[in-house]
């Protein structure tokens, strides 16, 4: 059996009970608004043909806004969704505990190893932020070895207030796409979101590592899409994206998506960036 690319060379050690550490546990409502809005949008076939909708939100923090927000997101894409928010600190988890509305909205508490449920979705947002780029592979191996059939995990990061955010999403085949997203009124260019980009990939924005020419490529596209900023700014990042994926950029997606300030790239783009082995 062919081994996915990121899991390569990772030692196979047994997966603790709770594997991760507590996040810094900063958040705010709506932080996450823009990847909440993308699984809603064009992950809701994966949500409606599950067998059990249930979806984990990984390391919420402080305060389990975020995951009562998720909640109420998703619901309209399936109202049997089940959504479950995990921490490592126990005490968050006890402190979010009188917002559970079971089996609709509960917290437990869990790391990596998603507490032994098989997820169909898994938002983990801002968690790997924190870690070294050495154990990426680890996290990301040990979150899709637990998906439920078909399923997904989201792995990114954003800003305080979700203005700017970039996340992967990967499946026990390893990444699939990488998705930038931007209020693009508050905007400057596109390589702004070099300061929000996956742990996987903040390291490697350097000349001659793809994920560079791919901000540079996108930046281009932004001076060139300039004319179009008499119309807006939202105008002005839909044609730059356009001209991406007239150029050859492996772009997912249509104008429905690319006007929310989004864009959605194959993992072909990062010409097979994976993140560092651990050891």
């Amino acid at each position: 059996m062919t081994v996915p690319l990121y899991a390569r060379n990772v030692p196979r050690v047994p997966v603790p009970r709770v594997f991760g550490v507590p996040t810094r546990g900063t958040t705010n409502p709506n932080r996450l608004r823009r990847v909440d809005r993308w699984l809603a949008g064009t992950q809701s076939g994966r949500l409606r043909d599950a067998v059990d909708p249930l979806v984990v939100d990984l390391g919420y923090g402080h305060t389990p806004v975020t995951t009562v927000e998720l909640a109420e997101r998703l619901r309209d894409v399936r109202p049997n969704l089940r959504v479950v928010g995990l921490e490592i600190d126990p005490e968050r988890v006890a402190a979010a505990a009188p917002l559970a509305d079971p089996p609709r909205l509960e917290f437990a508490r869990g790391g990596f190893e998603l507490a032994g449920m098989r997820p169909v979705l898994v938002r983990a947002m801002n968690v790997l932020r924190q870690y070294s780029e050495e154990e990426v592979a680890a996290a990301w191996r040990t979150m899709a070895g637990q998906l439920a059939r078909g399923g997904l995990v989201v792995e990114g990061t954003c800003d305080e207030l979700g203005r700017v955010a970039s996340w992967v999403a990967l499946d026990r085949t390893g990444p699939l796409s990488l998705t930038f997203a931007a209020r693009t009124s508050a905007l400057d260019r596109p390589s702004t979101l070099a300061e929000r980009l996956p742990k996987a990939l903040i390291h490697h924005n350097v000349p001659g590592e793809p994920v560079h020419a791919l901000l540079a490529a996108f930046d281009a596209a932004w001076d060139a899409a300039a004319p179009y900023s008499a119309f807006g700014p939202r105008q002005r990042w839909v044609a730059a994206v356009q001209r991406l994926a007239d150029d050859g950029w492996p772009v997912v997606g249509g104008k429905s998506r690319w006007r929310l300030g989004e864009i959605t790239f194959r993992w072909s783009a990062l010409a097979g960036e994976v993140p560092r082995s651990g050891h």
